[in-house]
């Protein structure tokens, strides 16, 4: 027994902590609203709301510490002078971060952070002056007036009172100590189900909705002395009103509700379907009772399951199989069709396979769906950290924020949130400058920062831009040479966009002072690091006086890719297919050596281009020969890489290699065929900024030629299969 309520302890602080996120995360929306909106008295019961629900958690899951900071904040909440106190958005921000140590020191198990002086905040909150001259007035309840009944629930009314039933209006005071108030609801529903029928219940029977109030429509034969009585339940319903609805009974007329094509709810009908509403446990109520306290739903939560993430990447591993399946399956009927081509099987062979790939193509994209989370969930955190900064660091800024519904695969998002926070940090505190600073140069006082997200084929691309200084081109170079990793002449050849790129090295920065908040060079080269590792890009964009825009380009998913498969002397590789933007034909005369760095003209378009094997050679040292070159888009930048020849097109499961399998970071993965045969997947961001560091090296010759040596090949083999097994 004792094993058993241990592991359910566990699951509910589980639970706790991740739904106690969520509520912290609201909390901290909501005192951001009060420090625009001070006073406003709305917000503040919102405030309160939360708090309670977090109280009740907290003390649910043996967390009584936490519970009890929060049943004094939200007595001093409850008072009526408390939406009046100057510092309220302040302690709300001070609680929250408060709450936020509090259960990293219970997860880790260490010694909980010390609350005196926020508790000296909330006495003092609790013991304004005006708010002792308010504790003497006895305040009255605001009329509640009756809710719209729907058409539905009307005729369930006429219809109760033709059968001679009592119609009430029952309005039940939740128990503001109560610390699950949905669970309370269901009770309620679940009593006066015992003496009538409930016709209508606001909020609606299901919903997660957390009101103090509770409102029914209940029809009984019993008087409304037994309602009343029903309605007490101790330490859950406050107090009840019941009165009476006055309905005259009349016949159906001719056009009725069955002639409008509604049926009137028995009785019985509507008893059963509360019952069914009333059905979810207790526990389960308090579980969706978690994270909504300023969000109300309508409609039933029981279509909501929670699933660890451990699960769906099962999932999307075996569909990973299938697909590898359909490509052996796929062999095996083109090597059937070749040695039998008028066989009247094959044709039943392609069709079967068809469906399957129909199937297939169906289930991997609601796998991938289940992965996906609205960008929304990351950037719901950066309006309390902008705030945050831009108070530290003296400077007006406002985030404005669009395409928060854009989808992106979970495991992304989770790893891009260090970047993204990398990035607003040091728009605020470099990129934008200060109040005075703004308005000398023509700009208004405060500061614009933008997060942005959509989609743009198989990609998400994220942006955050500012309207601040700009980076300075010049001074970036300046600080390349001076920090000895760029000659001079080197750094004079080099576009601007290339100059740019230099800001993601480690260590690189060009603040004059280092700050609490940036000024180290920690951060940027974490960014594109990041990137690189999850197969995307960032580039930057910046133009002086007016702002800069850092964008960052994500594929969809990880597991599974559309290449294109081709050759390098014999070698076999892949890229993702959409980086491709064209595929050419040209000859080995058509290619130019310039500054150590071969091109290609392309139609009217000079094409730096990339050679991953060897130079051809011959006797009179004369090049021919016809190649394919696959025109690459990475992001801003475009070049080509030169191949032997072309595999064709395949949809591949990644599978990760790690550091002692492969020592290039020009391989990102590999992934088996049908026939088994292992194919590299390549790294374009690496191999473009490989190709760039040769390109001004003084060292470099005139091949590139991908370092992959047999053993390495070898290895990356065993791994994938492995893997694969």
């Amino acid at each position: 027994m004792t094993q058993f309520s241990d592991e359910r302890g566990g699951e509910l602080r589980e639970l706790f902590f991740e739904t106690a996120q969520e509520l912290l995360q609201s909390l901290n929306e909501e005192a951001l609203k009060l420090e625009q909106q001070p006073g406003e008295g709305e917000i503040v019961r919102t405030i309160r709301r939360i708090v309670h629900t977090l109280k009740g958690d907290a003390a649910a899951a043996g967390f009584q510490e936490l519970s009890e900071l929060a049943h004094e904040l939200e007595d001093a909440l409850a008072l009526e002078t408390a939406s009046a106190h100057a510092s309220l958005a302040e302690i709300a921000f001070s609680t929250a971060d408060m709450f936020a140590a509090m259960l990293t020191c219970y997860r880790t198990q260490s010694q909980l952070p010390s609350t005196g002086a926020l508790r000296k905040r909330i006495s003092e909150l609790a013991n304004d002056p005006k708010a002792k001259k308010s504790r003497g007035r006895k305040t009255k309840s605001p009329a509640i007036s009756q809710p719209a009944w729907t058409e539905y629930e009307k005729l369930a009314m006429q219809g109760a009172a033709d059968r001679g039933q009592h119609v009430y209006h029952v309005q039940a005071q939740i128990d503001p100590h109560c610390a699950m108030p949905i669970a309370a609801r269901q009770l309620l529903l679940k009593a006066l189900g015992e003496v009538g029928a409930i016709l209508g219940s606001r909020p609606e029977a299901g919903s997660t909705e957390i009101a103090p109030l509770v409102q029914l429509l209940v029809a009984s034969p019993r008087a409304g002395e037994e309602i009343a009585a029903k309605c007490k339940i101790p330490t859950i319903i406050a107090q009840a009103k019941v009165e009476a609805i006055e309905i005259q009974p009349q016949p159906a007329p001719k056009e009725s509700a069955e002639a409008l094509g509604l049926q009137p709810a028995s009785t019985d009908q509507i008893q059963a379907e509360q019952l069914k509403a009333e059905a979810q446990p207790t526990a389960v109520a308090a579980a969706q009772e978690h994270g909504t306290a300023n969000k109300p739903q309508s409609g039933s939560t029981e279509n909501i399951l929670r699933v660890d993430a451990e699960r769906i990447d099962a999932v999307l591993n075996l569909v990973g199989e299938l697909i590898v399946g359909k490509s052996m399956l796929q062999q095996a009927i083109n090597e059937f069709g070749r040695h039998h081509p008028k066989d009247s099987v094959r044709g039943r062979f392609a069709d079967a396979m068809a469906f399957q790939s129909r199937v297939l193509n169906d289930l991997q994209r609601s796998v991938m769906k289940v992965r996906m989370v609205p960008v929304e969930q990351l950037f719901r955190r950066f309006p309390r950290l902008v705030r945050d900064i831009a108070k530290q660091c003296g400077k007006e800024v406002q985030l404005l924020v669009r395409g928060q519904d854009t989808d992106l695969d979970k495991g992304l998002l989770d790893t891009i949130a260090e970047p993204l926070t990398h990035l607003v940090r040091n728009a605020v505190d470099h990129g934008i400058e200060s109040g005075a600073e703004r308005q000398r140069n023509g700009k208004p006082a405060q500061g614009t920062l933008r997060l942005d997200a959509y989609h743009q084929g198989n990609q998400v691309i994220v942006e955050v831009s500012d309207d601040g200084r700009g980076i300075d081109v010049k001074k970036v170079k300046a600080r390349a040479i001076e920090r000895g990793g760029m000659p001079a002449e080197q750094a004079a050849r080099m576009p601007d966009n290339e100059i740019l790129q230099l800001i993601f090295q480690p260590g690189f920065s060009t603040a004059e002072k280092i700050t609490e908040v940036s000024g180290r060079g920690v951060g940027l080269d974490v960014v594109q690091s990041v990137l690189q590792r999850l197969k995307g890009t960032v580039q930057v964009e910046t133009v002086a006086g007016q702002g800069t825009r850092f964008r960052l380009q994500l594929p969809l998913t990880l597991a599974i890719i559309k290449a294109l498969l081709f050759r390098v002397e014999q070698r076999l590789y892949a890229i993702p297919l959409n980086a491709v933007g064209e595929i050419a034909r040209a000859d080995e005369s058509e290619l130019h050596q310039v500054d150590g760095c071969e091109i290609l003209q392309l139609r009217n378009q000079v094409l730096p281009v990339i050679r991953l094997g060897s130079l051809p050679q011959n006797v009179a040292g004369e090049r021919h020969g016809k190649i394919f070159v696959l025109v690459i888009n990475l992001g801003e930048r475009k070049f080509g890489l030169l191949v032997n020849a072309l595999e064709g097109e395949e949809e591949l499961v990644i599978k990760a290699l790690d550091d002692h399998t492969v020592e290039t970071d020009l391989v990102s993965g590999a992934s088996i065929l049908g026939d088994g045969r292992v194919v590299l997947i390549l790294n374009l961001a690496a191999l473009a900024e490989r190709f760039s560091k040769m390109r001004h090296s003084a060292e470099s010759g005139p091949a590139f030629g991908l370092l992959l040596s047999r053993s390495e090949r070898a290895r990356s083999a065993q791994a994938a299969r492995e893997a694969h097994a």
